[in-house]
């Protein structure tokens, strides 16, 4: 069963940028981006709703889509001066490279001293990497997935955001200076490659698992598994504390020589087909072991497999090897770090490295290097507000700033003892989160945020739908509910139908303690355990949405007018004890599991209409706020020069403003 909603693209203000610290979008003032994750499928509850007397806590900002009237302009020149023009106003490579020293300069300095310190220890050997080496290893990893190297450099910008530049300077050329370093240390013996045929190429063994912790336990498992052979994936599926294997029937991957616990090893391959392990003692789990059939060797020649199994081998040891070299590279080395230093880096020197001076320029053409597209994408952002203001005749002033702040933190954090916002707890939290420094974090989240709400002023309309809906959302019933997300229908369908299999052998076990005499709530109790932890299992294993996976499908309970109408639907029309079916929430399939609703607040509409009329005039802001900004994207003209594309307004709206009038506020949240 699929229910099915619109997809909601979430982008940022600062462009749909592929690193988390670019991820704050307009709300980020007020809520961490942790929680406006879970909130986007779960509405998590205000502070309010058990509080009145606090003020509700704020919910995740709309989403602000990119401008598709977007063309290609791609330029071949390198250094360009200009970098990028919003609006005929220009972006020069030098506020560029400051930004990009803003946003990256700490890390790109880290990265570029480990990779001087590998660069003077390949040069104290006399060892030399060449642009040959460099382009037959791209070559070769292309090969190895069956990409060109075109496709192969698009999957890399695509899927991992690094340029062919970034990876052939930072991955590959790093990689292939520590194999020449490690070289002597990663001869392959005879009896490794000799292991590694038998592992990939030898016989294995098809078995089933049981596994389990107490050993009484484990003993009365297999005394009934022994009676009763063909009942073990039942058993399996029912008993077994190994989660993977007893979603499948006791099913395990093929038992290999050298592939796994020497126990278990020994064991599958010293039994005939068809016969049960002893209790097998692998760490601190009690296994039962049975074995179903040998797969016989693959015929492939040692000869044959020999070169590719070396390297294999290489590989792995070239990972544990080296990260031994570069650790004694970091333990030997002086770094004298001036980054943060202003004195220092007025001379221009942000860091030495062994007596090596390393320049701001330097840097700054690193990070423009690394990081200059994505960067410049949040920069076209601000200077599109910027413009905004100034039509406007706006300041945002410090005061306002640290306004912005102190409400966020009154939002965000519990307060001091005495009473007042933690600021600083707050900042903390909001900087470590997005991984940023505190300049970032005002730059980017809290001048945007304030500065668009001036520009917006006070054209907000609250109506007594919305605070009757308001009310609703912050004090009616709630249901609570395990869920699991997947972005993946067939993956959705599988473990769906895992559940449902579990659901119904314990529904059978239920009725059958039931009508041997066992108390109806007790039978009852015993069923909703059962089931509570074998979907925590699978939440935690297959859900791909980090709250509910961390917590064992655990979410906030699900409350009315939370902004997901279909899963609310779905969950509001669950009783206690109930499976979902599959329900699509844009791109994403949730499954959940009923554990039974809350009962409404008692509290007086007159006592919390203040607080639900401030809460909501905050939602309808923030959505004004994005709806605002995607109309200054609209009406832009835009030259990338770095990503070679160009933006112009739609043909129809030559005409009109650069900044146009909001319109009526919609009431949607």
């Amino acid at each position: 069963m699929i229910r099915q909603t619109s997809p909601s693209v979430q982008k940022t203000w600062y462009g749909s940028n592929r690193r988390v610290r670019f991820a704050m979008i307009l709300g980020s003032v007020a809520v961490l981006a942790m929680v406006l994750v879970i909130r986007s499928y779960w509405s998590a509850e205000p502070a309010s709703a058990q509080t009145p007397r606090q003020a509700p806590r704020r919910s995740p900002e709309p989403a602000v889509a990119k401008s598709p009237t977007r063309q290609s302009a791609k330029t071949t020149t390198s250094k360009l001066d200009v970098v990028a023009k919003v609006n005929g106003e220009p972006i020069t490579r030098e506020e560029l490279a400051r930004e990009c020293l803003r946003h990256y300069g700490e890390e790109v300095l880290e990265s570029y001293v480990n990779k001087c310190l590998i660069a003077m220890e390949c040069k104290r050997l006399g060892l030399q990497i060449t642009q040959r080496e460099v382009n037959a290893e791209v070559e070769r990893m292309a090969k190895h997935f069956n990409l060109s190297l075109q496709q192969w450099y698009k999957m890399l910008a695509d899927e991992r955001g690094v340029t062919p530049s970034q990876y052939t300077n930072d991955i590959v050329w790093p990689t292939l200076a520590l194999r020449k370093l490690a070289a002597e240390q990663l001869q392959v013996s005879n009896e490794e490659l000799r292991h590694a045929y038998e592992t990939q190429f030898g016989p294995a063994v098809k078995a089933r698992l049981i596994a389990c912790k107490d050993p009484q336990k484990a003993e009365k498992i297999r005394a009934e598994v022994i009676a009763r052979p063909d009942d073990f994936g039942r058993v399996a599926k029912l008993r077994s504390e190994d989660a993977p294997s007893a979603s499948d029937m006791g099913w395990i991957p093929p038992i290999r020589m050298h592939g796994g616990p020497k126990e278990i090893e020994t064991a599958a391959f010293g039994m005939k087909d068809g016969e049960i392990s002893p209790i097998i003692k692998v760490n601190d789990q009690c296994v039962i072991l049975k074995r179903e059939m040998g797969i016989p060797a693959r015929g492939v020649p040692f000869e044959q497999a020999a070169p590719q199994l070396k390297q294999m081998i290489e590989e792995r040891k070239l990972r544990k090897v080296s990260t031994a070299i570069f650790r004694r590279l970091q333990q030997q080395a002086k770094v004298e770090n001036y980054f943060n230093d202003a004195s220092k880096r007025d001379t221009g020197v942000v860091a030495v490295l062994n007596g090596k001076k390393i320049m701001l320029a330097q840097l700054a053409e690193a990070s423009l290097e690394r990081h200059g597209e994505e960067v410049l994408e949040g920069t076209i952002n601000r200077k599109l507000i910027e413009q905004a203001c100034k039509k406007a005749k706006i300041t945002v002033t410090d005061a306002e700033l640290q306004a912005e702040i102190r409400r966020a933190a009154e939002a965000s954090v519990p307060p001091k003892k005495d009473g007042s916002p933690d600021i600083e707890a707050w900042i903390k939290l909001a900087t470590e989160e997005q991984g940023v420094s505190r300049e970032v974090y005002i730059r980017d989240a809290v001048w945007p945020s304030v500065a668009l709400r001036k520009l917006i002023g006070s054209q907000i309309n609250v109506t007594e739908e919305d605070i009757q809906r308001g009310f609703e959302a912050n004090y009616g019933p709630r249901v609570r509910c395990l869920a699991m997300v997947f972005g993946d229908l067939r993956l959705a369908q599988r473990v769906w139908t895992m559940a449902r299999e579990k659901y119904g052998d314990l529904e059978t076990l239920y009725e059958k303690q039931k009508s041997s005499g066992m108390d109806p709530e007790k039978a009852k109790s015993l069923f909703a355990t059962a089931f509570v932890s074998f979907f925590g299992d699978l939440a935690e294993q297959y859900s791909i949405e980090p709250g509910s996976k961390k917590l064992r499908g655990q979410v906030p309970p699900i409350k009315k007018h939370g902004g997901q109408p279909i899963l609310e639907k779905e969950a509001f029309a669950l009783v206690a004890g109930e499976l979902s079916g599959i329900i699509q929430v844009g791109d994403k399939y949730v499954v959940l599991y009923c554990e039974g609703h809350t009962t409404p607040v008692k509290v007086d509409m007159k006592a919390v209409r203040e607080l639900i009329v401030e809460d909501l005039r905050e939602k309808k802001m923030r959505i004004a706020m994005g709806e605002y900004f995607q109309r200054l994207q609209d009406f832009a003209t835009i030259d990338n020069y770095l990503a070679g594309t160009t933006q112009s307004p739609p043909r129809q709206a030559q005409a009109a403003p650069s900044v146009p009038k909001l319109q009526q506020v919609s009431s949607r949240r």
